[in-house]
């Protein structure tokens, strides 16, 4: 019994040790932005949404870079897809290629999340993305509560989509 009660603190000391690393990265990774309001977009998603959909609906809302060739954002594609499932989600391609190519790298992935293509990667120097995946979460309001660099599971973003709310 004894040997097991030590297994489980070793785990959970464990978990709180990653837990902290983890955010100690996320802050000296962070984008650093003049202004944390939601800044004001325009256009629309690859799947003909207006971004002012997003913008204006109530609760938190997910912002999240990412691109077709980065290897880290391939394998947290699925944890998007989930997060999308309950929250809004507004996703960013950044220099993924043509729109048509962007469709069928997500059709190929069978991912059907909202995306809109960032050729020129000007939005996320605006953003001041430098890592990737960076993923911002506001508030109803449009403050930003959580900035999240690199990969995040679907539990974690999850978790902060609902303390944002």
């Amino acid at each position: 019994m004894k040997k097991t009660i030590r297994i489980i603190k070793e785990i959970l000391l464990l978990l709180v040790t990653v837990s902290l690393l983890s955010t100690l990265f996320d802050y000296i990774r962070a984008p650093k932005l003049h202004d944390t309001r939601l800044p004001r977009l325009s256009g629309h998603t690859l799947q003909g949404e207006s971004l002012k959909t997003f913008l204006g609906k109530s609760g938190p809302l997910l912002i999240q870079f990412w691109g077709t060739w980065c290897p880290v954002c391939r394998q947290e594609i699925d944890n998007i897809e989930r997060v999308a499932r309950h929250y809004p989600v507004l996703t960013i391609a950044v220099e993924s290629g043509s729109d048509a190519e962007i469709r069928q790298w997500m059709k190929d992935k069978g991912v059907d999340f909202p995306v809109l293509s960032d050729p020129s990667g000007r939005l996320a120097k605006r953003f001041d993305v430098g890592v990737y995946p960076t993923s911002f979460i506001y508030d109803s309001r449009g403050a930003l509560k959580f900035t999240v660099t690199g990969y995040t599971t679907t539990l974690g973003l999850l978790a902060r989509l609902k303390l944002a709310e």
